[in-house]
């Protein structure tokens, strides 16, 4: 991170597109060539793993695994994986609105099985060799046959939590294990089948991106969900009693977003475990996130230093106590076996001195979110209080837009805002945009919906909500050459153009 430039957060489920969730495909590829027209050099992604219903990707259901929903139904048929016919089924003509995760993940594993019928009848001898190296190489690195034989079990039965699995796969002993791999092989391997496309459609855009000079930003949630393919596997290295249920779970206490905090339920890691093996499975998941990206934002970054224990009883997150995390021993063990860490650390909410001191030590950016500046005058937030090495943004995934937040603040805030940032109240966004842009920051960081102007019915994701997030979507009509050029304009003003 050593040159100015800007960029924009964009999940690729929010991109336009015919089938109904935004997807790795021609609408990933416009996107980024109007992207390299407005002279940006950074697309920020969240979590590409796979999720549950409700769409979060901070929920995923594995480390590891691609997201199936992103695969591309018009790359399948370009690959000769599907005929061009069977894309009428899952088209939606509107090609913008809001995503419906689980019709939109219904006709999309429609349209995988029949490209796997289609592969096993008909596929060409470069690609079978290709997917049987996929597989292979990602078996030998640990973690495809454990997601290959959870999405299997998941699917023969109905979904359910593996907590609630027979005993025998619940605590995966050998003869269970080795039934389910027999009477499932078919499952297992189109499964295998599924990652090899998203890790192939992935490659493909990130070298598209890199070829127009964009690197690929990339987000690693602390946690993992319960009911995922990881605990499963590993229930050793997690809190869970001998039910395997949570018996201490994660949050933050209450903060800017909620005032009881925020129970997120995710169960908390057995530490001491960890670095008794070298914290391999930390080293093997930073592989694979720099795997497919250029940078990671290592979300709640001060939960490597301190972490918010919750019992598992509780309701809200208010009852819970701080506990030491791994801290630097965890990033040594990481350099170690990776060599350089190109991380941002996302360091936002009650920060203490000892998340700064590692921070520092690592030589890692932290973050500064305009949005958070404007309730106090000494805020580290505003713009004459960044620092060069950060990243600066509007806001985040789980902030309102720039219009949005702006609308629900108090008159006396408002005034404040206006009066610093030196615009009218209905170029706010604009405004916003501008300052992070003229921030000494090296990256500056902005969600599309703020470019485009939109009020808060265009938020992705609203923190201690559970339903109704991460659903927005972009228009093909928004992203104008008008609008390319005026990002460039600014870019270049504020040497951000390279």
């Amino acid at each position: 991170m050593a040159r100015r430039a800007a960029g924009l957060l964009l999940h690729p489920t929010s991109l336009p597109g015919p089938f109904g969730v935004g997807d790795l495909g021609p609408a990933a590829e416009a996107f980024c060539l109007w992207a390299a027209e407005a002279g940006q050099r950074l697309w920020q992604v969240l979590p590409l793993c796979p999720t549950d219903a409700g769409g979060s990707p901070y929920s995923g259901l594995s480390a590891f695994a691609g997201n199936p929903l992103l695969i591309s139904p018009q790359r399948l048929v370009d690959e000769g994986l599907l005929p061009a016919e069977a894309l009428e089924e899952a088209f939606e003509p509107r090609g913008g609105g809001h995503v419906d995760f689980v019709g939109a993940g219904t006709r999309k594993e429609r349209l995988l099985r029949l490209a796997w019928e289609r592969f096993q009848g008909a596929a060409g001898d470069g690609t079978r060799r290709d997917w049987e190296a996929f597989r292979a190489e990602e078996a030998g690195a640990g973690w495809l046959d454990d997601w290959t034989l959870f999405a299997s079990l998941k699917r023969r039965l109905a979904g359910c939590d593996w907590t609630a699995w027979d005993a025998g796969l619940r605590r995966r002993e050998t003869a269970a294990l080795a039934a389910a791999r027999s009477e499932l092989e078919e499952e297992i391997a189109y499964h295998a089948f599924v990652q090899f496309l998203f890790f192939r459609h992935w490659t493909r855009l990130r070298r598209f991106a890199e070829g127009l000079g964009i690197r690929i930003l990339g987000d690693l949630p602390i946690y993992m969900a319960h009911d995922s393919a990881d605990v499963w596997a590993r229930q050793d290295l997690y809190a869970l009693d001998s039910e395997g249920l949570p018996e201490k779970v994660a949050g933050v206490p209450p903060d800017y977003f909620s005032e009881a905090g925020q129970l997120w339920g995710n169960p908390l890691y057995r530490w001491e475990r960890m670095e008794a093996e070298g914290f391999a499975w930390w080293v093997a998941r930073f592989r694979m996130n720099l795997r497919l990206a250029h940078l990671v934002r290592l979300d709640h970054f001060r939960g490597f230093v301190d972490y918010w224990e919750v019992p598992a009883s509780e309701k809200t997150a208010r009852h819970g106590r701080w506990v030491s995390g791994p801290g630097s021993a965890l990033f040594a063990a990481a350099e170690r076996a990776l060599g350089e860490m190109p991380f941002i650390a996302e360091d936002l909410g009650l920060i203490t001195p000892e998340v700064h001191r590692l921070r520092a030590e690592l030589g890692l950016p932290g973050m500064r979110v305009l949005q958070f500046g404007f309730g106090d005058l000494d805020s580290a937030h505003l713009p004459h209080h960044h620092e060069p090495r950060s990243v600066v943004y509007t806001g985040t995934h789980d902030n309102d837009t720039a219009r949005g937040w702006f609308s629900g603040l108090a008159p006396e805030i408002r005034a404040r805002v206006l009066d610093y940032l030196g615009c009218a109240a209905e170029d706010i966004a604009w405004a916003m945009v501008r300052a992070a842009h003229a921030s000494v920051a090296e990256l500056a960081v902005v969600p599309v919906q703020d470019v485009f102007d939109l009020g808060g019915d265009a938020r992705l994701n609203v923190p201690g909500e559970a339903r109704g997030n991460w659903t927005w979507r972009a228009e093909e009509a928004q992203f104008t050459p008008a609008r390319a050029a005026r990002l460039r304009r600014l870019a270049e003003l504020t040497g951000r153009l390279g």
